[in-house]
């Protein structure tokens, strides 16, 4: 009988209330792995390193640029420095993907347009080369909420474009995935959005009302099909390389 494989001690880095795990979360339940989290914004202690296999930085209303307001991102872009020089595990994403990106090394800063909404995201030659893709359209519908944007880090690989943002997914050493967009959505990660961002959707070529949004939700099906199978791989990829 074939002996299941352990499970990863994945640990999640949230810094509001209303960004939290999502469907990365709900992956995470359903394939058994074990969950662990730090609040930042509540100046939670920080995990030892050495406890944990893969670490995923969630969203936030904040910019990386917003120490005064949050020092705690302080502590928490000198514990990722730290997490990325060894080569450890990394998924970003949007706010998080932007802390990555300035822990190894690019610059984070405004996008010409504020993305909110659903808008076609479209993979690059090596996004639609790259393994942990496999399987994804070249072209595809997305949630976006976000104003800046990340470079792309030294000896990254840039996986995905869309009209508004350039770049909206990258790739270092393997294991360091940066996000810009959201499959990690549910409906109601949405709603949640809504209430407590809802007077960001002002006008703009790329900011769709909130009706505009809630008529898309079915776009959620699709997006959580890719999260899963995104992770799959990715989780494959780190016991590999135990």
């Amino acid at each position: 009988m074939t002996t299941p494989p352990e499970p990863l001690r994945i640990h999640f880095f949230q810094h509001v209330s209303f960004e939290g795990p999502a469907n990365i979360g709900r992956w995470a339940e359903q394939r058994g792995h074990t969950i662990s989290s730090t609040r930042l914004d509540l100046e939670e202690p920080l995990p030892s390193p050495d406890s944990l296999d893969w670490l995923v930085v969630m969203g936030g209303p904040m910019s990386i640029h917003d120490e005064h307001e949050f020092p705690w991102l302080v502590r928490e872009r000198e514990f990722l420095r730290r997490w990325l020089a060894d080569a450890r595990p990394l998924l970003g994403v949007c706010l998080g993907a932007q802390l990555a990106a300035d822990a190894l090394g690019a610059t984070v800063q405004r996008n010409n347009d504020v993305e909110i909404g659903w808008f076609p995201i479209t993979l690059t030659a090596d996004g639609q080369n790259e393994p942990l893709l496999e399987g994804f359209e070249p072209e595809f519908i997305p949630m976006h909420w976000h104003g800046e944007t990340f470079g792309i880090p030294p000896g990254g690989k840039l996986l995905a474009s869309s009209e508004a943002c350039t770049n909206q997914a990258f790739l270092v050493d393997d294991c360091v995935l940066g996000l810009q967009f959201h499959l990690d959505y549910g409906p109601h990660d949405i709603e949640s959005m809504l209430s407590h961002c809802g007077s960001e959707l002002t006008d703009g070529p790329f900011i769709q009302s909130a009706a505009q949004i809630r008529e898309q939700l079915a776009h959620t099906d699709q997006t959580q099909k890719m999260l899963n199978q995104l992770l799959d791989a990715f989780a494959s990829r780190i016991r590999c390389d135990h």
